[in-house]
């Protein structure tokens, strides 16, 4: 049977923002989409205009977290004359503090399961936006670049960039710092390291991020 519908236009933002509403209040998940729509006044073909799944539902929302975080990066005039690393960073920060103000449903949905390939599943798609994200950087600095020795690989970069994310991720989910301020360190002592050995100078940063991740994690 087909369910009274709002007057409201249905976009997929409103859709993102019942379910995550959903799972934060119940502190489950829905249990169909049958239900989850008959519960916020929506037919089920508008749901299944945005999403196929509960599945692709939840990687959307990690997409747009990236999408978010480009966004703002636009806005900021200054951002364009930075420099690669500088760049990175930036990205980093800002879309740490998008997951902050996200914090309580990410670190629902990364919790629920105890297994490693079911969080991996979970930001499946924010992969490739990162990924595509680092390539573009390499790219940009291989075309001031003549000699091909010294030229990045672009594949291999944005895969270590892909691997900090979600080192970070996990730094983040465990950090219990006022305002996450060891967060902002690890990004930044990361960040630094990774472009010092794509530089081929990363013997003290090395050993700086090496002190610091030891004393986080044993001290």
């Amino acid at each position: 049977m087909a369910t009274k519908t709002s007057t409201t236009k249905i976009t997929e933002d409103k859709i993102i923002g019942m379910y995550m509403d959903f799972v934060l209040e119940q502190e489950t998940h829905p249990k169909s989409v049958y239900k989850f729509c008959k519960g916020h006044k929506i037919k089920e073909e508008e749901f299944y205009g945005f999403f196929g799944s509960f599945i692709s539902l939840k990687q959307r929302i990690w997409i747009k977290f990236h999408e978010n975080t480009i966004a703002l990066l636009d806005k900021n005039k200054a951002y364009v004359g930075y420099g690669n690393k500088d760049k990175m960073l930036t990205y980093f920060y800002t879309i740490f503090e998008l997951l902050t103000l996200n914090r309580s449903y990410v670190l629902f949905e990364l919790g629920e399961s105890k297994k490693i390939t079911d969080k991996l599943a979970a930001v499946k798609g924010l992969r490739s936006q990162i990924k595509e994200f680092a390539a573009e950087l390499v790219d940009e600095a291989n075309a001031g670049k003549t000699l091909r020795i010294t030229k990045q690989n672009p594949q291999l970069f944005s895969e270590g960039a892909w691997v900090q994310f979600l080192f970070l991720l996990k730094f983040w989910m465990d950090d219990s710092s006022a305002g996450f301020e060891k967060t902002d360190v690890a990004i930044e002592k990361s960040v630094t390291t990774v472009f010092d050995v794509f530089d081929n100078t990363p013997i003290d940063n090395l050993v700086d991020f090496g002190k610091f991740l030891y004393k986080e994690n044993f001290a």
